[in-house]
């Protein structure tokens, strides 16, 4: 418990900070040289269950005044895989960054980051997807329903789980 609220803490400490920088570099207009700007850093897919593929595109403008290039993406795990814009992404165009995150073999809270190596003024920057991962049919496995009834004298008992209905007898 104190590690999930520890990352959750440390996931929006990083969101709030990144946000900021990103909110700051926009305010100033261009800046010298290429400049990333992303529509967000964090995307947040809920919960999958285990084994499912979660798949985003993070976009991003060219805030600077020069070609931007992005040479490189390195991820936090083997499970989560990136593709991105190759070509140069010049002056207020936009390009796009699509992680695919592959959860089998993992369970609970992830954080998936993708470090984004390119030659902007700022250099390197981040953005994560987080989520949990559930095990896999743990819907399936939960019981189901119980339905319980009582004849008027208070000694006939009925009860149905699922398909199943068993009578019984008080004495």
């Amino acid at each position: 418990m104190k590690k999930t609220l520890l990352l959750a803490l440390s996931l929006t400490a990083a969101a709030y900070t990144a946000q900021a920088q990103a909110m700051k570099s926009a305010a100033a207009g261009p800046v010298a040289g290429p400049a990333i700007t992303f529509e967000e850093v964090k995307y947040d897919f809920g919960s999958v269950a285990q084994g499912g593929i979660v798949d985003h595109t993070f976009k991003f403008k060219n805030t600077g005044n020069a070609p931007l290039v992005i040479s490189n993406i390195g991820v936090s795990c083997g499970c989560t895989t990136p593709e991105w814009t190759k070509a140069p992404v010049m002056p207020g165009k936009t390009g796009s960054i699509t992680a695919h995150f592959n959860s089998t073999g993992k369970i609970g809270m992830q954080n998936k980051v993708l470090t984004i190596e390119s030659n902007a003024a700022a250099g390197s920057t981040t953005v994560a997807l987080v989520g949990e991962v559930k095990e896999a049919g743990a819907t399936a496995n939960a019981a189901p329903a119980m339905k319980m009834e009582t004849s008027g004298d208070g000694k006939k008992v009925k009860e149905k789980s699922g398909d199943t209905k068993v009578k019984a007898k008080i004495k």
